[in-house]
């Protein structure tokens, strides 16, 4: 694996509440260009809420995040895109009414002024040659696998710099499972940085350079992916030995 860049989002001191509940709790943790970075934790740990302050769905109570040096905490959902970063969101969300080829179309929304729509859908037919065969179908026929594709396809449609995964393997067999996060190792690859939230522990680490652990919103453990795969704590908690 290449040496990691420039610090491309810093998550510093993130506090987050919903009413009276406290859900992060002083969070941190940096993504290098050029990296993957797994947040791992079990249910109620706090990760879907970062992925969503990441992103301008909720606001911190205290704390900054910042996306190339400038602070993106108080941006809508939409600028943060135009910035750079783009989700893969949680169960996929694809427009089950609308093509395939429709669906990739509304990836370039925040950016369609822009040129270049015929090289970011070249680069997603090729790592989505099954996309290119169905763009006319639509898309809430697609199976669980194949939308998860889609949904990946239409993220990569606004040339992110950081790709926001929220829990990609949720719902899908093992054999597409290992297909997916080989996907994701090949975008890394070709120049855009990760960040991917995931209770499959084992594959998430297998293809990050870093991770962070998240246990009631609070990190308990970060460190070197190969390491933390050799961690006591990780493995009797999340792999089942130990």
């Amino acid at each position: 694996m290449r040496a990691p860049g420039e610090v491309l989002l810093d998550f510093r001191d993130v506090h987050t509440h919903y009413g009276a509940l406290h859900v992060l709790k002083g969070v941190s943790y940096q993504i290098r260009e050029g990296e993957i970075v797994s947040l791992l934790g079990g249910n109620a740990s706090g990760k879907s809420t970062t992925m969503k302050t990441v992103l301008g769905l909720v606001r911190p109570s205290e704390g900054t995040v910042g996306f190339r040096g400038e602070p993106i905490h108080g941006l809508r959902t939409s600028e943060i895109v135009k910035r750079g970063i783009a989700p893969v969101p949680e169960g996929r969300r694809v427009f089950p009414r609308m093509t395939i080829l429709e669906n990739l179309e509304m990836g370039r929304y925040t950016r369609r002024a822009e040129p270049g729509w015929d090289a970011e859908l070249d680069r997603v037919f090729g790592l989505f040659p099954l996309l290119k065969e169905r763009r006319h179908q639509l898309a809430g026929t697609m199976s669980g696998g194949e939308q998860q594709m889609l949904a990946i396809g239409r993220a990569l449609m606004t040339r992110p710099t950081l790709l926001c995964m929220d829990e990609p393997s949720m719902g899908l067999a093992p054999r597409l499972v290992e297909e997916v996060f080989d996907i994701i190792r090949a975008i890394n690859e070709q120049g855009t940085t990760i960040f991917v939230i995931e209770q499959n522990v084992n594959m998430a680490l297998s293809i990050a350079h870093r991770g962070y652990v998240l246990q009631m919103g609070e990190v308990v453990l970060t460190g070197a992916a190969a390491e933390l795969l050799e961690n006591p704590l990780i493995q009797k908690a999340y792999l089942g030995s130990g």
